[in-house]
């Protein structure tokens, strides 16, 4: 079963390197879901005063399941994301909207370089995976339970909230000279059935576990 597909909302940006960079995933669609069941999409930007300090990188291992407690988020197996015919970063199906996707062009999560994680805010069904990121805050852990049965945890150090047109391609898709970690997903008042913003939680390791 190919488990990879693109979105309509998806906005491609030429990267600093040769990669085309995913500028975000998918919101609502023709369908979205009536208003007043629909969580905020939207964060309250903010960013950690000082630089979170890392613990040392790992090997690499693929992410199997990831946990966000500020968002109610506990959700494996993670999905594989590559990029399409199109030059577009992959996006989790309607179907797996329940699902968070790992782009695996990229660094495994733990490993030094940013590691990059995608999961939907809303589908036309309704509510998906991060449909509560509007609850996480600066200092609030995401952990990443990886294939060799170690945990990488990561705290959140910013918040971000952008219109696709200006996404922050260098900063989320940069190298960096540690274990980092980018959460996207979309965000903004529903325009024409999408979300016209990106939401970027930007997180640093801060703990490896067996």
């Amino acid at each position: 079963m190919n488990r990879r597909r693109t979105a309509p909302a998806l906005l491609v940006l030429a990267a600093t390197t040769a990669l085309t960079a995913l500028t975000g995933c998918a919101g609502g669609g023709d369908e979205p879901a009536p208003a007043a069941t629909a969580p905020p999409a939207k964060v309250v930007e903010a960013a950690s005063p000082a630089p979170v300090a890392s613990a040392a990188p790992m090997a690499r291992s693929k992410p199997v399941r990831v946990r966000v407690p500020a968002a109610g988020v506990d959700t494996g197996p993670v999905l594989e994301l590559g990029l399409a015919a199109d030059g577009t970063v992959e996006v989790p199906s309607v179907a797996e909207a329940d699902r968070i996707g790992w782009y695996d062009k990229g660094v495994t999560p733990g490993q030094t370089g940013p590691a990059i994680l995608i999961g939907h805010f809303d589908t036309e069904r309704g509510p998906a995976v991060l449909k509560n990121v509007a609850k996480v805050r600066i200092g609030d852990e995401i952990t990443v339970t990886r294939a060799d049965g170690t945990d990488a945890v990561f705290r959140v150090r910013e918040l971000e909230q952008v219109d696709k047109k200006a996404f922050p391609t260098k900063k989320v898709y940069g190298d960096t000279t540690r274990p980092e970690l980018r959460l996207i997903t979309c965000g903004g008042e529903l325009v024409d059935g999408h979300r016209p913003d990106n939401i970027v939680l930007y997180a640093d390791l801060v703990t490896r576990a067996a």
